[in-house]
């Protein structure tokens, strides 16, 4: 895992309230512009969210070493809706999100994820995944209101913090194949 994850689990709050606070920039005259590039540009090298398909979020499931379920980060710190909080999947024990706060998470079954991703689905909310870099360590269920990734695509033009990859199934599978040896 790449070590600016480890920083961002353990400041993640301050990390997302940033984001949002920044984001909002992009509507100041004359530095919007500058704002919104180098948020795009962050998003395209450092942290971002890339939107899945059901059967693609299901793959991941499958395809991951382990799951377990815990807190969305972004519902957790914005509270915008009544939407589960418990509606993050992440993707192996040896995750800096699990080993920097094991009491948040429990490992369920991929049945039990699989299930979720449905349950939240049937609500409205969206799968995607989350990146560092080139690691993947959640798919989150995120809602327009709370998630950090969309809110900033959708209000304030950062399109690079969601976007979509068709090849998503391949690429995690090779970033598994790597991160194996």
């Amino acid at each position: 895992m790449h070590h600016t994850l480890r920083f961002y689990t353990h400041n993640r709050e301050r990390f997302l309230r940033s984001y949002i606070y920044f984001a909002r920039w992009t509507r100041i005259p004359l530095i919007g512009r500058f704002v919104r590039w180098v948020g795009n540009r962050y998003g395209e090298t450092s942290h971002g969210a890339v939107l899945l398909a059901p059967e693609e979020a299901k793959q991941l499931v499958d395809l991951s070493p382990e799951v377990l379920v815990g807190p969305c980060a972004c519902r957790h710190e914005f509270h915008n809706c009544e939407n589960p909080v418990e509606a993050e999947i992440m993707l192996g024990r040896d995750n800096p999100f699990v080993t920097g706060r094991p009491q948040d998470y429990r490992i369920v079954s991929r049945e039990e994820a699989k299930a979720l991703l449905d349950d939240c689905r049937g609500r409205g909310l969206v799968a995607t995944a989350i990146k560092c870099r080139e690691n993947f360590y959640a798919i989150c269920n995120c809602c327009s209101c709370c998630c950090v990734p969309m809110r900033l695509r959708k209000d304030y033009g950062i399109g690079s913090a969601l976007v979509r990859n068709p090849n998503i199934v391949a690429e995690f599978q090779a970033w598994l194949a790597g991160s194996a040896t």
